[in-house]
């Protein structure tokens, strides 16, 4: 007698286990799935997140961590389901990666910049103040 097929079990979450994984709110999740970056299964009123849904959720919060606008996001991560997904998607990444590093170190000369002007007109004024005391 053959043996039985072997059947795939398809993981799923529901929206809180996902937002506790993610340590972000149900809003959260719901806002991205308004969005269209996410788009889980639904049962009724229930929502089914799938593996997709998880990797998704996943690259939208890693995005956000690095400064990236939404609409950046959803062209990252729309790029994988397209011909040459992974290679394009990753081309595309690191376009934005190099773009995004240019303006962050930007910000940080500027800042660097702020902070000695700062700390020349700070000791200016302690100046001025020894001089009227």
């Amino acid at each position: 007698m053959p043996a039985p097929a072997a059947t795939a079990v398809q993981e799923t979450w529901t929206i809180r286990e996902i937002a506790d994984e993610f340590g972000v709110t149900h809003r959260t999740v719901r806002h991205y799935e308004d969005l269209g970056l996410i788009t889980p299964e639904r049962r009724g009123t229930t929502r089914v997140y799938h593996r997709r849904d998880r990797t998704r959720l996943a690259l939208i919060l890693r995005g956000k961590r690095l400064g990236f606008p939404l609409e950046e996001i959803r062209t990252i991560i729309d790029l994988y389901d397209r011909p040459r997904g992974k290679a394009s998607q990753l081309e595309y990444v690191l376009d934005q990666i190099d773009e995004r590093r240019s303006d962050l170190e930007q910000r940080r000369r500027d800042l660097e910049d702020a902070i000695t002007e700062l700390g020349e007109f700070e000791r200016r004024c302690r100046a001025d103040l020894r001089r009227l005391g």
